[in-house]
């Protein structure tokens, strides 16, 4: 009965039907079951009978998202223009105003803003005691005289003017 059935051209066209059948059957079932994990993966545990429940949620929590960015945005615009009136540049000159002293214990310290705002401090040292001065600096120049020590302070802070 086997040698009618393999002398019989047909058998192998059955045969090759069915393993062809055999291996869809399996790239199907591998299909289905990657479909089955991506809608478990989007619904999230919750009936798929409630797809316009799950998308109405994506759409509230997709706002959300989209407010908190805004807010974000607000918040990063305050902080730039705190930014901006911040010390961003500073430095420290020391020298020695008198002869007779020993050692550089005098000194400025230049402070300014993004802007070139802000004002230098300078320390004088003497053998009968320190004194401190303040000068305020606008757009990188003071309404009052500057000594040469100030202005080593004012350009060694970065100062673009």
């Amino acid at each position: 009965m086997l040698n009618i059935l393999i002398e019989n051209p047909f058998f192998f066209v059955f045969l090759g039907g069915i393993i062809f059948l055999a291996l869809w059957n399996v790239l199907l079932q591998i299909q289905h079951w990657l479909i089955r994990k991506k809608l478990k993966t989007f619904f999230n545990g919750k009936k798929a009978s409630d797809l316009e429940g799950v998308l109405f949620e994506e759409i509230k929590r997709l706002k959300k998202a989209e407010e908190g960015i805004k807010g974000l945005s607000k918040n990063l615009k305050s902080v730039e223009k705190m930014a901006e009136r911040s010390i961003q540049k500073a430095s420290v000159v020391r020298f020695n105003p008198f002869k007779e002293t020993g050692g550089d214990q005098s000194f400025v310290i230049a402070l300014l803003d993004s802007r070139d705002n802000g004002l230098v401090i300078t320390s004088l040292f003497t053998r009968q005691g320190n004194r401190v001065y303040s000068k305020p600096i606008k757009e990188g120049k003071s309404t009052y005289p500057l000594s040469k020590e100030e202005t080593e302070a004012l350009k060694k802070a970065g100062m673009e003017k």
